[in-house]
């Protein structure tokens, strides 16, 4: 018998099952807000590197809007279908036309709240996964619109989270954003295969 979470990250083996619950193994792993090292086990990171992610999220946080539209020029660059899918700017064409497009900052705003909430409790499994599934649900109704999409979002993201932290994204910071990221997206993606079915 292993980690309730065993199929996720390489953290699996600092959880224990015990009368009590899932519990973290290591002494210098603490508990996550749900109780347990599950959450971030879920993610495959450490308590350590979740309060790494939570501390640098500060400085996201502080510039959500901008880091958000950031990402959607990245990722319509290289994704130019997936900006053809949104009525609001569908037919810009220039980076700068798009930086200034209040419906672009709107549905920005919009992703990086959900992106904020989910990093903010990312280590309580079950609150980010219910919030991620009906995030996702959300988008069966764009005609069009595939879960595996939500993928096309990481790098772009990534990109846009480098520009906003500036020194301050270290390759540590690279590792446990991209790992971060790539959890919230894949759980994005489930959720929307979920809610096809």
């Amino acid at each position: 018998m292993g980690c309730l979470f065993s199929h996720i990250g390489p953290y699996k083996e600092k959880c224990l099952i015990s009368s009590n619950g899932v519990q973290c193994r290591e002494e210098d792993d603490q508990e996550g807000s749900d109780g347990s090292c599950a959450g971030y086990a879920a993610v495959g990171i450490s308590y350590k590197q979740g309060f790494s992610l939570k501390q640098s999220w500060k400085g996201i946080k502080r510039k959500m809007e901008d880091t958000g539209v950031e990402m959607f020029v990245r990722l319509f660059r290289s994704n130019s279908e997936l900006q053809a899918m949104f009525k609001g700017f569908k037919d810009i064409k220039t980076d700068s036309e798009l930086r200034s497009n209040e419906a672009l900052e709107n549905h920005a705003t919009l992703v990086m709240t959900t992106l904020d909430d989910a990093i903010t409790h990312i280590d309580n499994y079950e609150y980010v996964k219910d919030l991620l599934y009906r995030t996702s649900a959300t988008h069966t109704k764009f005609t069009g619109f595939q879960p595996a999409y939500f993928m096309h979002v990481k790098e772009p993201f990534l990109e846009a989270v480098r520009v906003t932290l500036g020194d301050r994204y270290t390759d540590n910071m690279q590792n446990i954003y991209t790992i971060a990221i790539t959890y919230v997206l894949q759980t994005l993606k489930e959720g929307m295969e979920e809610a096809l079915k």
